[in-house]
């Protein structure tokens, strides 16, 4: 089975329709499935078998042209800026998408050109600065010493980074965007706030040959609601494949294995929820930046009672590539974080 028919809702681009939380008992044969294969899988889990699901499956194939992510030519790096007018450059691969809520965007032309000196404050929104902590977190003290903050304001969430880390500018969102000619819109995507990059500038091309380089980081990490949904256990499982599909492997399914059954986790400030990791191995790669994948999804409640999760991913098997001990020393300084501004 595959985690979802669509990628989890909450942060979500409008465009991707039909939220899989709310499509109980949904099932449909798997166009992928391959009598008898199986795929080792590093996080204790193979690929799972297409019998008795206990949650919605079935993605519909896409597919994708665009530049972004590990996936170098396969999706389209999204960007969110909330609360602004203007088309800026955020210093990410792909187009911006802007609005006035991060999960209610209204897509900027893929023609349009975006100008980096449109608007300076805007400018300074969307870039990503490395030396500050731009999300308000400078009063506190992060829970493992040295580290930085970061905040998700919509839904109450904070979390501890390294000090190398670059921690995201308010009102940014991002995630990917690829073709789903089943949708509506032509789109799908999965997007997420209060974001942190890891070597942003880990790898650079310029695919669409304009002149200028597009950076892809070595790793994310952001959280996002997750409307709909009915367990922490069902966001856990749904929700990690997607960021290995939009960043490093789309259109392909076949390399990817996940957990097919979350783990319950509790974090050093008491959240308790569920986490479920995924992966791709031996993706097809064709552009400079590609590489496989690897992502983590914690799922858990916000002080508000809704369903929300963290969420992180980042390229496997290359040189930093980010291990699994501080990707979990990260998800255990997870915590609720003030009064959540989502309505």
């Amino acid at each position: 089975m595959w985690p979802g028919q669509q990628p989890p809702g909450g942060e979500q681009n409008p465009q991707a329709q039909n939220n899989p939380y709310q499509q109980p008992g949904y099932q449909q044969p798997n166009p992928y499935q391959q009598p008898g294969y199986q795929q080792p899988s590093p996080y204790g889990q193979q690929q799972p078998q297409w019998g008795a699901p206990t949650v919605p499956v079935g993605l519909q194939q896409t597919g994708g042209d665009g530049s972004g992510g590990g996936g170098g030519n396969r999706t389209k790096l999204v960007a969110i800026v909330a609360a602004t007018a203007v088309v800026v450059t955020a210093g990410v691969t792909g187009f911006l998408v802007l609005g006035g809520k991060d999960d209610d965007p209204a897509k900027a032309s893929e023609k349009t050109s975006p100008s980096p000196t449109a608007s300076a404050s805007a400018s300074a929104s969307a870039s990503a600065g490395s030396d500050d902590n731009p999300r308000g977190g400078e009063e506190e003290k992060a829970t493992i010493d040295g580290w930085k903050i970061v905040v998700n304001p919509k839904w109450g969430i904070a979390f501890d980074v390294p000090a190398d880390w670059e921690v995201q500018s308010p009102g940014l969102s991002q995630g990917f965007e690829w073709e789903d000619k089943k949708q509506s819109s032509g789109y799908d995507s999965i997007i997420m706030g209060g974001t942190v990059e890891y070597k942003s500038k880990w790898c650079g091309v310029d695919d669409d040959k304009d002149g200028k380089i597009d950076y892809t980081p070595l790793a994310m990490a952001g959280s996002k609601g997750a409307s709909g949904a009915k367990s922490t256990d069902e966001i856990a499982i749904n929700t990690p494949a997607w960021w290995v599909f939009g960043g490093y492997t789309e259109p392909d399914k076949k390399s990817i294995t996940f957990e097919k059954k979350a783990t319950a986790y509790t974090t050093t400030a008491g959240v308790v929820g569920s986490y479920a990791w995924a992966q791709s191995t031996n993706t097809p790669q064709k552009g400079k930046c590609d590489s496989d994948g690897k992502a983590i999804t914690f799922g858990f409640k916000n002080s508000k009672g809704d369903y929300v999760s963290w969420n992180w991913y980042g390229a496997k098997g290359v040189k930093d590539e980010v291990p699994k001990e501080t990707i979990m020393k990260i998800l255990s300084t997870v915590r609720l974080h003030g009064e959540p501004t989502a309505n």
